[in-house]
C-alpha cells in the first residue's frame, strides 16, 4: 500500500521517532526533492508561476492537513511554497509524516 493511499495517525506523545534504517525506507517511498534534515524533519520547496498559484497550493495543502489532523509549517512567497514536516509532539519523524509528504506530492501531481 503506498504511503500517500494511507492516514496519518494521531501521536500520543509517546511514539517513539523513526530513525535511520527506517527513516531511509520511508524517505525513498517520496519524491527525492523531499529532504530529511537531522532525522528531525521533512522539507521541501515547490515552484509555482506566480503568486496566486502558489496561495492556491497552500490552500489545498491546508486541506489535505485538517483532513489528517496532521499539520505542517507552510512557507508563501511569490512562487514558492516551502513544506516543513514533522511531530511537534515528539519533536521528531513519525511514518504520519511521510504519509503527509507523500499525500502532498500527489496534490502536486493532481
Amino acid at each position: 500500500m503506498s504511503l500517500a493511499s494511507r492516514q496519518c495517525v494521531s501521536c500520543r506523545g509517546d511514539t517513539p521517532p523513526v530513525t535511520g534504517h527506517d527513516i531511509t525506507e520511508l524517505h525513498r517511498q517520496l519524491d527525492e526533492r523531499w529532504d530529511v534534515i537531522d532525522e528531525h524533519h521533512l522539507t521541501r520547496e515547490f515552484a509555482f508561476e506566480d503568486f496566486a498559484k502558489a496561495l492556491s497550493y497552500v490552500n489545498r495543502v491546508a486541506e489535505i492537513a485538517e483532513e489528517q489532523g496532521h499539520h505542517p509549517d507552510i512557507y508563501l512567497s511569490w512562487g514558492k511554497v516551502r513544506v516543513k514536516i514533522w511531530t511537534h509532539k515528539i519533536d521528531g519523524l513519525t511514518e504520519s509524516d511521510f504519509i503527509l509528504a507523500a499525500k502532498i506530492d500527489a496534490l502536486r501531481r493532481a
